[in-house]
């Protein structure tokens, strides 16, 4: 086929969204397409700072699917409106132009579905052909349409086992030591990962004992109540609580003043507010704990479900792309709970952009504290199966690092201002 296919990754990186970079590359050669990567993602594409994937071998793109981070980097770059951004829009497609690209997928979130779109849009208005897909990708699973987002189904297994085995080493040493133990995980304003942590136990005196939603406003007297409530009862509780947690006047508990690149509020880390607040109201000996980038990065431990997720959405990418169906995102569609089946559908971008996928209510235990069983039946199957990356001699897994070459270039130098 005429013309090549740029791919590029945004936004927080996962387990698996490699894999999808490897699924993405393997079905475009397969259709005699070749493609290039932005490096950083729309930074590179603007800087015409692209990576020709033809010079890796066949062996190190099969190796991206057990490799985690971005292979080719990624940014918090947001662009604004057409309007707004005008001469950044025209710089891309003069870049497409200029490298004969008839084909842009972006792999990333909400923020990236956004920036798909808009390119989608500016690409026929300056006379230019190009298909743009959007593949998803967010460990925040906050993605509208789809039943759920590749990196989440791996987050989810990471934290419901490091919550199962830190709470096992807690109940061990309660008696004479730590009687609280508080997990931070991720999740801005919706609460899918800390959910996620319900699966490590499944009854009341089975940890987590707490769990602390986005969606739910935190209240500190009927926290503590339940904290020593357990404590009593069970000798030690654990708490898991959101990154995005709020006080009833709507207030990230641990917001610092400062904005990242998107526009979102920098949060500076809820665990240790609430474990000393548990020291200084009712004297328990704690332990905090803030998982941060191991969470999304632990490919060791990787789900098998979002592996597969992550290739399907990746090639559906590309074929969508070559069949000309521009603005559409593959989403991934529940159609049996058990046994788990699913499928994939091409979506509008315009139903994706700019919408957030919360919580569902009927997820979270009427005392605001746990989940449901209907949360059970929606998050079992996206932790299941283990996909483990081979190992070397030295007891480490073997990833890959990529060469990496870069296309010449071909138009002046860029310079991306704020």
């Amino acid at each position: 086929m005429q013309g090549k296919l740029l791919y590029a990754q945004s936004g927080g990186v996962t387990a698996v969204i490699n894999a999808t970079a490897g699924a993405v590359i393997e079905t475009a050669r397969k259709h005699g397409v070749r493609v290039l990567a932005a490096r950083n993602g729309i930074i590179g594409a603007l800087r015409e700072d692209l990576i020709d994937t033809s010079k890796e071998s066949a062996a190190a793109i099969a190796a991206l699917r057990h490799t985690p981070g971005g292979a080719f980097g990624s940014c918090r770059f947001k662009l604004k409106s057409i309007e707004q951004d005008r001469a950044r829009y025209e710089r891309l497609i003069e870049v497409f132009r200029a490298h004969d690209i008839r084909w842009f997928l972006y792999n990333g979130g909400n923020d990236s579905a956004d920036t798909s779109l808009k390119i989608s849009q500016v690409g026929k208005a300056l006379g230019y052909d190009v298909t743009v897909v959007g593949v998803p990708k967010t460990v925040d699973n906050d993605l509208a349409v789809t039943d759920c987002c590749p990196g989440f189904g791996s987050v989810a297994k990471y934290t419901a086992v490091s919550v199962l085995e830190a709470s096992l080493d807690v109940a061990s040493m309660a008696e004479s030591s730590t009687k609280v133990f508080v997990i931070e995980v991720m999740g801005r304003h919706a609460g899918w990962i800390a959910a996620a942590a319900g699966l490590a136990g499944k009854s009341a005196d089975e940890a987590p004992h707490v769990i602390l939603f986005p969606e739910i406003a935190f209240d500190e007297d009927a926290f503590l109540a339940r904290v020593r409530a357990t404590v009593e009862r069970v000798g030690w509780c654990t708490v898991v609580v959101s990154e995005g947690v709020r006080d009833k006047e709507g207030r990230f508990l641990s917001e610092v003043g400062t904005r990242d690149a998107f526009g979102h509020a920098q949060l500076g880390g809820v665990a240790p507010l609430v474990a000393q607040l548990v020291k200084d109201r009712l004297g328990y000996k704690y332990h905090w704990a803030l998982p941060d980038y191991l969470q999304r990065s632990a490919r060791h431990i990787a789900s098998k479900t979002d592996l597969d997720h992550a290739c399907a959405v990746g090639k559906a990418g590309v074929e969508l792309a070559l069949a000309g169906r521009n603005a559409v995102m593959p989403a991934i569609i529940r159609t049996s709970d058990a046994p788990y089946r699913w499928k994939i559908e091409a979506v509008p971008l315009a139903r994706v952009a700019n919408h957030e996928k919360k919580l569902p209510k009927g997820f979270i235990s009427r005392d605001g504290y746990g989940i449901t069983a209907a949360a059970r039946r929606y998050l079992e199957p996206l932790v299941r199966g283990e996909a483990s990356p081979p190992y070397g001699r030295d007891g480490l897994p073997k990833y890959v690092r990529l060469k990496n070459i870069v296309v010449a270039r071909k138009l002046p130098e860029y310079v991306i201002a704020d």
